[in-house]
């Protein structure tokens, strides 16, 4: 039987996947008084801070049903929000890491935005036997589920949340303890995964949880543009979840 913490863990990416699919800038070089930027006794241009947007300005930069025609997409609900924002790590160098796997945003950030998506199964042919059509449904509910987060941040914040989460992936590889739904659990290890090249950099982690022998893997992917930093945390049923390439080109897509 599975430890509770692995069992809560895949069994919500079940729940998701049944949920998913019943529902099926420039300027002029030129400053304020004629003279270029190269003219001797020409005034250095100040270069603004970088400005994070909100909530309600993300949304319409997350990836939507209408990028992602081949999968099902809803937004987080409130208690997943509540949940992510209440994780806890045994080794503050690991806590981005499950911020990241919460859809929580790492650091300080002036907001973000949530979704999450299933690719829509083949399904039965409509002359399947009824073993079939129950393969094919359960085939269905092991479907990788991944998270979205897409979050702004003001200044340097997104290039920061994305050094922690870089740290973490070699300071945390060997595991460490956390909490995440109410439920203690443990991460066995965090290992490299397959490169994603996108936006200014990104990296990618497979991440164990292994509790007693129980095991699950979770495909993260970490990408930053400009000063917003989108992760990717992908689920499944299965045990062994699949890196969400589509979801990740059509994330960065709708960024532009």
């Amino acid at each position: 039987m599975r430890n509770a913490f692995v069992r809560r863990t895949v069994l919500s990416a079940s729940a998701v996947s049944l949920a998913l699919l019943v529902t099926a800038c420039g300027g002029s070089s030129d400053t304020a008084d004629g003279k270029s930027d190269s003219e001797p006794g020409a005034t250095t241009p100040v270069i603004a801070a970088a400005k994070g947007k909100t909530d309600a300005e993300l949304g319409p930069l997350l990836v939507a049903q209408a990028d992602l025609p081949d999968h099902v997409l809803k937004p987080a609900t409130a208690e997943e929000v509540k949940a992510g924002a209440e994780v806890a790590s045994d080794k503050p160098a690991c806590l981005p890491l499950v911020k990241a796997q919460s859809m929580a945003p790492v650091g300080t950030a002036a907001g973000t935005a949530r979704i999450k998506g299933v690719a829509k199964p083949k399904g039965a042919s409509p002359d399947a036997s009824e073993a079939e059509k129950a393969k094919a449904g359960l085939e269905a509910l092991g479907s990788t589920v991944t998270a979205v987060a897409l979050s702004s941040y003001d200044g340097k914040g997104a290039e920061e949340a994305f050094a922690a989460l870089k740290s973490a992936g070699t300071d945390c590889a060997g595991g460490f303890g956390v909490q995440m739904g109410g439920e203690p659990g443990k991460i066995s290890k965090v290992t490299p995964a397959a490169p994603v090249t996108a936006g200014d950099e990104a990296l990618a982690y497979s991440i164990e949880l292994d509790d007693a022998g129980d095991k699950a893997t979770t495909e993260l992917v970490v990408v930053r543009k400009g000063n917003s930093l989108v992760t990717f945390s992908a689920i499944s049923l299965a045990g062994t979840a699949e890196q969400p390439k589509a979801v990740v080109a059509a994330q960065l897509k709708k960024l532009g």
